[in-house]
């Protein structure tokens, strides 16, 4: 557990001096990870429960996932690392990027959100019922809305499904009760200053927001950005095929994750 203003991060690092570092997304955890750290083994990287995620804790509001990335960087003395996010994770970790250049060497984005997107019709059509049932306080209705959500349709029936279940079980449902996020603009509008190599994953059967997302990155950045898709997965690539993911991601740094 890493104290950093605002919030306690819970923290897993594997090696002396971690030099990849992973973010999951919404109503997950760092276990969202155990897969694709069986196959990548990646020698020296860290991984951490997100504020009002996993066993993290929030102490001060408003907040933001950046900053909050930032703090633990400097509190575990890492300078610079390459960085992998995973949708909404994916979504901080560009911010992050666009942010604070300097500190990331690579940046790995897997079926990514993005800060300030214009969510569709039928994402918020999804979407309002989970958050009303949670702030009603019937946050075991609002857990699984979100576990029958079609972002997980090709994943529901898999071999990866009880772990991903598992996490939302655990999830504390606050953001979903209360958004005490810092409001900030849209991403998708700097994108294109990207600086650093990214590997983009983007899924064949991921709902259409998503692809958009991907499209637009890959288009905006479009001489930084190597983009991989995945045409038989849905949105969570890193669960879906840990195997074909892992083997993808050291592609265009000429070594692996570590």
């Amino acid at each position: 557990m890493i104290d950093i203003p605002g919030a306690t991060l819970h923290v897993d690092a594997r090696g002396a001096s971690p030099r990849s570092v992973f973010v999951h997304g919404l109503a997950g955890d760092l276990h969202t990870w155990d897969a694709l750290w069986r196959e990548a083994e990646p020698p020296a990287a860290l991984r951490y429960d997100l504020r009002d995620h996993g066993a993290s804790v929030s102490h001060a509001r408003p907040f933001n996932h950046a900053t909050d990335l930032l703090h633990l960087l400097d509190a575990v003395g890492i300078d610079r690392c390459d960085l992998i996010g995973v949708s909404m994770g994916g979504g901080i970790a560009l911010n992050f990027a666009l942010e604070h250049p300097e500190r990331v060497a690579r940046l790995v984005l897997i079926s990514p959100a993005i800060v300030g997107w214009e969510w569709s019709d039928a994402w918020r059509a999804l979407w309002r019922p989970i958050a009303a049932r949670a702030r009603a306080g019937a946050l075991d209705e609002a857990r699984e809305l979100w576990w029958q959500h079609p972002l997980f349709d090709t994943i529901r029936h898999t071999p990866a499904a009880d772990a991903l279940h598992e996490s939302i079980l655990r999830f504390s449902c606050a953001p979903w009760i209360r958004d005490d996020h810092e409001p900030m603009l849209p991403d998708i509008e700097r994108v294109h200053t990207l600086r650093m190599p990214t590997l983009l994953m983007s899924a064949g059967r991921d709902l259409e927001d998503f692809r958009l997302i991907a499209d637009l990155i890959a288009a905006s950045a479009s001489e930084r950005v190597e983009r991989i898709d995945f045409p038989d997965c849905g949105h969570l690539i890193h669960l879906e095929d840990p195997h074909g993911c892992a083997a993808h991601i050291p592609s265009p740094f000429g070594r692996g994750l570590g």
